[in-house]
Formats: C-alpha cells, sequence, structure tokens
C-alpha cells in the first residue's frame, strides 16, 4: 500500500508539472507564431492534447512497472499482458470513461482512482487555458482588426513579442487592437490623460 501511495503522489505531481510546461511554453511563444488566429486557436488544442497524452503514458508506465513487473496489484477481467494493454486502460481511466473490460484489483485500485481524478482536474484546467486563448483570439476574426492590418501592409500586430499578448486586454487597449474608435463621451484611462496634457503643451508652445 505504501508503494501505491508514494506512486501516486509521484504521477500527479509528474503529469501536473508536464502538463504546466506545456501551457506555459505555449503561452509564451503563441504571440511569435506567424500564424492567423484560427491556426492559434488550434496550436492550443493540440498543445492541451499533448500534454494530456503525455499524462495518459506516464500513467501507462506506472501500471507496466508496478503491476505487471513489479506485481503490485494486479488486473481482472479481459488479461492485461502488454503495455499496450495498460496504455489502453490509462486511456480510459485519465478520461473516465471506464470501458470495464479491464479492472484493477489489488493496490492497483489506488492508482486508478487517482488517474480518474487527477485526469478530471487537468482536463478543467485545459479547458480553462483554451477559454483565455479563444477570448484573446477569437475577437480578431472581425472585421475592424482585418482592415486594420491590410491597411497597415504588415501583420506586426500578430507577431508582437509579449507575453501579455496572450491574454485578453481591457478597457482602450483592447477596444484600439479591435479597430474600435474611442467613444467621445467616455473618460480617458491614465496613459490617454497623460497623451491629451502633452499636446495641450505642445499646441501652446
Amino acid at each position: 500500500m505504501l508503494l501505491a501511495m508514494s506512486a501516486s503522489v509521484a504521477l500527479v505531481i509528474t503529469t501536473i508539472l508536464v502538463l504546466y510546461e506545456i501551457l506555459r511554453l505555449t503561452s509564451e511563444h503563441l504571440a511569435e507564431l506567424p500564424i492567423p488566429p484560427r491556426a492559434r486557436i488550434l496550436v492550443v488544442v493540440l498543445a492541451a492534447f499533448v500534454g494530456h497524452t503525455a499524462a495518459v503514458w506516464i500513467y501507462a508506465v506506472a501500471y507496466w512497472l508496478l503491476v505487471l513487473q513489479l506485481g503490485n496489484g494486479a488486473f481482472a477481467g479481459v488479461p492485461v499482458t502488454t503495455f499496450e494493454d495498460c496504455l489502453y486502460f490509462s486511456v480510459v481511466t485519465y478520461t473516465t470513461l471506464g470501458f470495464g473490460d479491464h479492472f484493477p484489483v489489488g493496490h492497483a485500485r489506488l492508482i486508478s482512482g487517482v488517474e480518474a481524478l487527477n485526469g478530471l482536474l487537468l482536463i478543467g484546467w485545459s479547458a480553462s487555458f483554451t477559454y483565455l486563448a479563444m477570448e484573446r483570439y477569437w475577437p480578431l476574426h472581425g472585421k475592424g482588426h482585418a482592415h486594420r492590418v491590410a491597411s497597415s501592409g504588415s501583420g506586426s500586430t500578430l507577431l508582437a513579442p509579449k507575453r501579455t499578448r496572450f491574454f485578453p486586454q481591457t478597457g482602450a487597449e483592447f477596444a484600439a487592437d479591435q479597430g474600435a474608435q474611442p467613444d467621445p463621451g467616455s473618460t480617458p484611462l491614465a496613459g490617454d490623460a497623460a497623451a491629451s496634457r502633452r499636446a495641450r503643451t505642445e499646441a501652446t508652445r
């Protein structure tokens, strides 16, 4: 039991770190890719899929090593004899699909239960990450942004090498990024107010 508990903790930490690093690298370098918004969203989804695939393989290796090689636990139902069987069991457990043709007995039950909970949490995490990407890049399909990029003659806005470009902007900066004109009756932000004061100072000279 102690080995199964230790393995469960190590597997949870490892899969969290793997998915974290994949999502972190995606968020840092996504804005640098010279591709349209549609392709960037596709990259985000594929990156999340790669992270989950890596987690499934990590658990499959653990089943193969702990159950098939060390005999710590077992599988009932359809015999599990190869690594491919362990990989299949890991997939249906991680996604909480659970066909039931293979089911764990002994200490393997603890690891499989932890994998199901771990997969549920990581899938929800990647869904939130994808939502942030959709919120940032989905409005870039608008006509205002396309017109602004076409009139400038370049797609430099899409290539801004800033990590913060991945996340949604707020206020006048976001409105300007979408090609919208500022509302004459709106209250300017601090940066806009400073620019207005500088303009008035230059005009009085």
